[in-house]
């Protein structure tokens, strides 16, 4: 396959004044050169080839936002060199937005209102897509989705689902052989994400349009995404697929008590009854989550620790999930 995503050492400065505090300060900073550099992307490389659907994560401020508007044109790199679809995208942007399909949060590119088959008519213009094409696409979302309600239906009158769903079936319309996907999720409800996903998934299989997509969701990765890019302060930190990277941390599972009494206090003393052991302790609707590395410390043994001075009313055992390994890799690296 070929690679339709192209980066080499790109890199993305923006200078920043050294503001100082104060009245005072504030007429100084009028007049001021006294500049700092912040990278908001620094000597990321990457390549992807078309067709695959890749999480690219971080924490918020990490540079992901800033690497995506690079991909589509909107910014260009301070330095390193850039290629999207055989295109170097911020010197043609035009020519590069044909090919691509963009959902940026919850920024529509719908008129607000008309109803979505007005929006999908207009669109069908702009993109020159000829009119087999364009029966045979909605054709095909009616088959994934109960489209019918939603086509005669103005933009403003949608929920923020449906909103965001038509969105998605708007950005895949000219069958772009890239589609970038910002949070496409945020603020769903369980039902609707699980419909985008479906989404995502079906377009990918029959179209074979390579999937950018940024998200703070796990369930997003684990049920779309084969291969993953972690980013944090605009360095890239991991690139490979989910099974790999449990594989940097050993053998962890979580081993979940309810116990009789207060959780947080009881939290509060497995915690200090697990103190030395290769332990993390959480709390979460009732439950206490013990992260345990069995590397260093056995499931048995940290029980027998907890039954010490906790009587226990109920216990779950799970493997390590997607969540708990981003949120490690966020605090303590690769």
């Amino acid at each position: 396959m070929e690679n339709v995503i192209e980066l080499d050492g790109i890199t993305k400065e923006f200078k920043v004044l050294n503001r100082h505090e104060g009245i005072k300060g504030s007429i100084k900073d009028l007049f001021s050169r006294d500049y700092k550099t912040v990278y908001a992307v620094k000597d990321v490389s990457l390549k992807i080839k078309q067709g695959e659907i890749v999480g690219y994560l971080g924490p918020n401020g990490a540079g992901k936002s800033t690497t995506i508007k690079m991909m589509t044109g909107v910014l260009n790199p301070s330095s390193g060199k850039i290629l999207v679809n055989g295109r170097v995208p911020y010197k043609e942007r035009t020519r590069n937005s044909q090919d691509i399909g963009v959902v940026f949060g919850q920024r529509s590119q719908l008129w607000w209102a008309l109803p979505l088959v007005e929006s999908f008519k207009l669109l069908k213009e702009i993109y020159g897509i000829e009119t087999k094409d364009y029966n045979d696409m909605l054709d095909f979302y009616s088959s994934l989705v109960d489209l019918e309600p939603l086509l005669h239906k103005p933009v403003r009158q949608m929920s923020l689902g449906q909103r965001t769903l038509s969105d998605i079936l708007a950005s895949f319309l000219h069958n772009p052989k890239i589609c970038f996907l910002d949070e496409p999720t945020i603020g769903l409800d369980v039902a609707m994400k699980s419909n985008i996903r479906t989404l995502i998934h079906a377009i990918n299989e029959k179209m074979n349009t390579t999937v950018i997509l940024t998200t703070h969701d796990m369930g997003d990765v684990d049920a779309l995404c084969k291969r993953i890019i972690i980013i944090d302060k605009g360095q890239m930190l991991y690139d490979n697929d989910i099974e790999h990277l449990r594989s940097f941390f050993g053998s962890y599972r979580t081993l979940k008590i309810r116990p009789q009494g207060n959780v947080e206090d009881k939290a509060k003393d497995i915690e200090k009854g697990l103190a030395g052991t290769d332990t993390s302790v959480s709390t979460e609707d009732g439950w206490i989550s013990i992260l345990i590395n069995e590397e260093k410390s056995k499931v048995p043994d940290v029980l027998s620790l907890i039954q010490q001075n906790t009587k226990i009313k109920d216990m779950q055992l799970q493997e390590i999930s997607t969540e708990e390994v981003i949120k490690k890799i966020y605090t303590e690296g690769v």
